[in-house]
């Protein structure tokens, strides 16, 4: 292969000055650009918020919770949507619920209320702390 010529790399042809690039080329860099920016919403939106959490959640997440105390935070709180064996009546089935949603979760839909019928319910730290607990001592 002495005689053949060397290959030549590909590089992009140039385009004369006021010439656009070709459609397709257009079209690819603007889907690059979405693609870009939907990544960057994404991480605002999703990502950032769960990077640092509120003070409440922050303490409640520092302490050692006391299931058989959480249980007795549960039945009387709790019990009367999710049932006395928290099997689930007008609220959910709470077995295996910390499978299913992380601390901080379960802690954000116990303090909001976000699903009606839920009430809002927030008590100390260590109180919470205790709930949680008995969630993950849920089977």
């Amino acid at each position: 292969m002495t005689g053949s010529p060397p290959i030549a790399a590909a590089t992009p042809p140039v385009l004369p000055t006021g010439q656009e690039p070709p459609k397709g080329r257009r079209l690819l860099t603007l889907l690059a650009l979405v693609a870009g920016i939907a990544v960057l919403l994404f991480s605002l939106v999703v990502l950032l918020p769960g990077l640092r959490s509120d003070p409440y959640t922050h303490a409640t997440l520092q302490l050692v919770g006391d299931a058989g105390n959480g249980g007795r935070l549960f039945r009387l709180n709790c019990a009367g949507c999710h049932g006395l064996a928290a099997q689930g009546l007008v609220g959910p089935n709470l077995h295996g619920v910390a499978h299913r949603k992380n601390d901080r979760q379960l802690i954000q839909q116990v303090v909001s209320g976000r699903t009606p019928p839920m009430p809002r319910f927030q008590p100390d730290p260590q109180t919470m702390a205790d709930l949680l607990a008995f969630l993950h001592s849920l089977p």
